[in-house]
């Protein structure tokens, strides 16, 4: 049962959310979305096999020196050196909070990275949401919690509601701390990075900061290097677009948020799969910016079976798809200016539209009996990508070093970023086919070693 500060905190939280949102009808939405898209695809095949490329050669050469640009300028990360803060009473006041499910594997190891923080003790808490555990993890922290002043434990039902939204709106009313940091469970962290990100938590130009993720162990495989190269190219990318006057995005773990701006921002939105990218969005129309770090990042682990991530990157496609079917309507207002819009839209269309396009372009080949005609978008897009993997590749990175940019290891991570292609058709169908039922589809982690 909600108490009466809680309940009022509920409350605020809906209210603030549905002033932004318009999540009402997303099947249908989503419908539109798909059959706009296999059209658009299909479309060109009615001007013939030479005059039908001429719309794919456009925006070939459109989207992609747009995207160019946008990965040069990110060439120089963020720094996040300047002004430390050595005075501990001019520390802000942090805390860290994880939403816990059955991480047995994992959770003493990120308590014990908190412990390692190089941060005054009066400024640091760690807030740990154990959401209805059937593991070990409930006794674990139990025992953690007598050893470690600072960490904080609570417990709801395993049905509670909400996913890890739910689990992290639960806590919010009882923090105190000028930013939260949320973490994974299977995070670790460099001890320094709470000291050398001063600079941007006491810079009243951000709202939010996300670290770069780094994986763990990033050389066990094909998949792991992947995802390593990845996930640096992804970083970068988001640099050069915050450089260009677009928009930051959070990614989840590793993302340190200021405690006022998410309260005004409405908390954890808990009709949504995706937490950090449904965030990311109502930051953007808040007018608070979100900024990235390259250095000291985040360390996670990989997902290391390909069914894994096949689920992984499903519920990342269904969230980042439903966030720009809420939201739109704000996303095309004035709240933004015409540089972020523009930013949105280049990266709808190469991210979202392209694929399902791209079946749409495959199904009239086959109608017209013709060959495919968005072959040069696809092309340049992939370029990009290739290009984004090896630039990203060759920064100095701290944390788990990332694989070697080879010629091989580059066209290894660059084909498998193709699932993409197959990934965002089925899930767009799927949403507006099939009515969502919201549940907490959690990333099984392992206890990887981590690196220094």
């Amino acid at each position: 049962m909600l108490s009466g500060d809680s309940a009022d905190h509920e409350s605020s939280v809906s209210a603030a959310v549905e002033d932004l949102t318009h999540s009402d009808g997303r099947r249908r939405k989503a419908l539109l979305v798909l059959i706009a898209c296999l059209g658009a695809g299909a479309a060109p095949h009615c001007l013939g096999p030479l005059r039908g490329l001429l719309p794919a050669i456009a925006a070939a050469l459109l989207l992609g020196a747009y995207s160019i640009s946008t990965l040069r300028s990110g060439r120089t990360p963020l720094s996040t050196e300047q002004d430390q803060g050595s005075e501990s009473e001019s520390l802000p006041a942090v805390d860290v909070l994880v939403a816990a499910r059955d991480e047995e594997a994992v959770i003493s190891r990120l308590v014990e990275a908190i412990a390692r923080l190089d941060y005054p003790a009066d400024r640091l808490s760690l807030w740990v949401m154990d959401d209805g555990s059937e593991d070990r993890t409930p006794q674990i922290l139990e025992e953690l919690s007598r050893q470690h002043r600072f960490l904080n434990v609570r417990r709801r039902q395993r049905n509670a509601g909400g996913g890890k939204s739910g689990a992290l709106n639960a806590l919010l009313p009882q923090l105190k701390g000028d930013w939260m940091l949320v973490l994974d469970a299977d995070a670790d962290l460099n001890p320094q990075l709470l000291q050398r990100i001063q600079f941007h938590l006491r810079s009243s130009a951000w709202g939010a900061v996300q670290l770069r993720k780094a994986v763990l162990q990033g050389d066990a495989s094909w998949l792991t290097r992947s995802q390593a190269l990845e996930m640096a190219f992804d970083a970068e990318m988001q640099i050069g677009r915050i450089a260009k006057g677009g928009i930051g995005e959070l990614r989840g773990n590793g993302q340190l948020l200021r405690r006022e701006v998410l309260l005004a921002c409405g908390g954890f939105n808990e009709d949504t799969v995706t937490d950090d990218l449904d965030l990311s969005f109502r930051l953007l129309l808040g007018g608070h910016a979100v900024a990235v770090i390259w250095n000291p990042p985040v360390q996670e682990e990989p997902v290391t079976r390909w069914s894994a991530l096949l689920r992984q990157r499903q519920r990342w496609a269904e969230g980042g798809l439903q966030r720009f079917l809420d939201y739109w309507p704000s996303l095309l207002s004035n709240r933004l200016s015409l540089r972020q819009q523009l930013d949105l839209l280049v990266f709808f269309l190469l991210q979202y539209a392209l694929p399902i396009a791209t079946v749409g372009d495959l199904i009239a080949s086959l109608g017209f009996w013709q060959l495919p005609l968005l072959w040069p978008l696809s092309v340049s897009t992939l370029t990009l990508s290739a290009v984004g993997l090896r630039r990203a590749g060759l920064q100095s990175s701290e944390g788990p070093p990332l694989p070697a940019v080879t010629p091989l290891n580059v066209l290894v991570a660059n084909t498998y970023l193709i699932h993409w292609f197959l990934v965002i058709p089925w899930v767009t169908a799927r949403m507006a086919l099939r009515p969502k039922r919201l549940v907490w589809a959690k990333t099984v982690h392992a206890g990887l070693t981590t690196s220094s």
